[in-house]
């Protein structure tokens, strides 16, 4: 039987032990600032993908990742040892995408509220190319 809600209440469960266990049990120096950011777990508990993000540059992302790899399966064991459960899920680190592509993505809305507010300025100070009422009018009958 599947459950769903019991997969989800698992995952917020593995992320909080996640970054306990990094803080606690993973002493590696070229681990930098990680923080997860969300856990899925499969319907039927045996596996789990960890996301998370680093901040620094882009070496220091690379030296956070090898560090993490090399210390899953501490992190899986010290997981597995509070989680309570009668498998523990074998866990699976990904480097979270979102957050540098909604930093993309509100410079591209800044970069369009700009823009929008140059063509308000421009057409506030614009006049006509033709005459100020381009509508025809009918004309007057005269008598």
């Amino acid at each position: 039987m599947v459950d769903h809600a019991r997969a989800r209440r698992l995952g917020e469960r593995i992320k909080v032990l996640a970054a306990e266990a990094l803080e606690r049990a993973v002493k590696d120096p070229d681990l930098g600032f990680v923080t997860f950011t969300d856990v899925r777990v499969t319907p039927d508990l045996t596996h789990a993908k960890i996301y998370f993000t680093v901040l620094g540059s882009e070496d220091d992302k690379q030296l956070t990742i090898d560090a993490l790899e090399r210390n899953r399966g501490r992190l899986r064991g010290e997981i597995g040892r509070q989680l309570g459960v009668r498998v523990t899920p074998t866990i699976e680190l990904l480097l979270d995408e979102i957050p540098a592509s909604a930093g993309a993505l509100a410079e591209l809305l800044a970069e369009a509220k700009r823009r929008d507010e140059e063509v308000e300025r421009l057409a506030k100070d614009a006049k006509p190319a033709g005459d100020a009422d381009p509508y025809l009018k009918p004309k007057a009958q005269e008598d």
